[in-house]
């Protein structure tokens, strides 16, 4: 019986992990006696698959003990299946956090180098953006905010892919996929704060997106976390129709909290020519911008 336990984010992420995975998905292929009451593992079929005893397991579960070894961390994770981002997620929450007076962060700045890059990918069709901590968007090239939104229009409090995500309307109706979309958001976000969990503003935006969106409480409450490397995307673009695009995250060098995401078709499809389609439109779009700032500067 899993009884009482305290609410730490150490506990709270074994408890979702291991009600995650089933009995047959973690090996365990002996007949199980009697009616399950837990759809996931039970705590001494846990304990047993990581080598631990249940009542040390039961102790890292119901918040009694806050750390574990890494060697314990790594058996735990191997016994849960977890994937690298989660098993990173693991060690971050068991380590034993320093004492510290919670401080604003210093703002994120993009490096000269980046915008150049984020430039160049514009000339080879290619949209690219830069998200830090917190999911903010920190930086885009023109055809992304084309594709997506324009940040860069929006108050800079709401510059935020999880905002947008959960809260702009547009958002629903882009993404062809918006469930999945919005489950690997808060699992981007929920890995964000095993990072930072000493960071106001995140846990300001945690609070707001949790008030207005019911879709965000309840991806917010399965406790993934999720961390992006390559994959692939639809889009349901009210100009140019449904495309599909490949997508890349790198780190930039200078900030480790900063990733840059480059976008990207396969050659000769559908996509590929909605992609081209849509930056000549946007190439259009400002030039004509362009030449109404330089009509109104005449005429001052």
């Amino acid at each position: 019986m899993d009884g009482d336990h305290t609410s730490t984010p150490l506990a709270e992420f074994l408890r979702s992990a291991r009600a995650r995975l089933g009995p047959h998905e973690a090996g365990l292929d002996e007949p199980l006696l009697g009616r399950r009451r837990v759809s996931g593992l039970r705590r001494e079929e846990l304990a047993r698959l990581a080598g631990v005893s249940v009542d040390y397991y039961t102790r890292l579960e119901q918040g009694r003990s806050r750390s574990a070894s890494p060697e314990v961390l790594d058996a735990l994770a191997t016994a849960l299946r977890l994937d690298d981002a989660e098993r990173e997620h693991l060690h971050i929450l068991a380590r034993p956090q320093p004492a510290r007076r919670r401080r604003r962060p210093r703002p994120q700045r993009v490096h000269p180098a980046t915008w150049r890059l984020l430039d160049l990918l514009e000339t080879a069709c290619r949209p690219a953006f830069v998200l830090g901590r917190r999911l903010d968007v920190l930086a885009h090239n023109r055809l992304a905010g084309r594709l997506i939104t324009d940040f860069r229009a929006l108050p800079a409090a709401e510059r935020n892919q999880a905002r947008f995500v959960f809260l702009d309307p547009h958002a629903r109706e882009l993404y062809t996929d918006w469930p999945a979309v919005a489950a690997d958001t808060a699992a981007m976000l929920r890995r964000d704060a095993g990072r930072h969990p000493d960071d106001p503003a995140l846990g300001a935006l945690v609070g707001d997106l949790s008030i207005r969106s019911e879709h965000f409480r309840r991806y917010w409450s399965d406790n993934k976390v999720h961390r992006r490397t390559t994959g692939t995307k639809g889009y349901h673009h009210p100009l140019v129709g449904d495309l599909t695009i490949t997508y890349q995250a790198l780190a930039p060098a200078d900030d480790p909290d900063q990733t840059l995401f480059i976008y990207d078709t396969e050659p000769g499809s559908p996509s590929e020519a909605a992609l081209h389609l849509l930056a000549r439109w946007s190439e259009s779009a400002a030039g004509n911008q362009l030449a109404e700032n330089r009509a109104d500067d005449r005429s001052r």
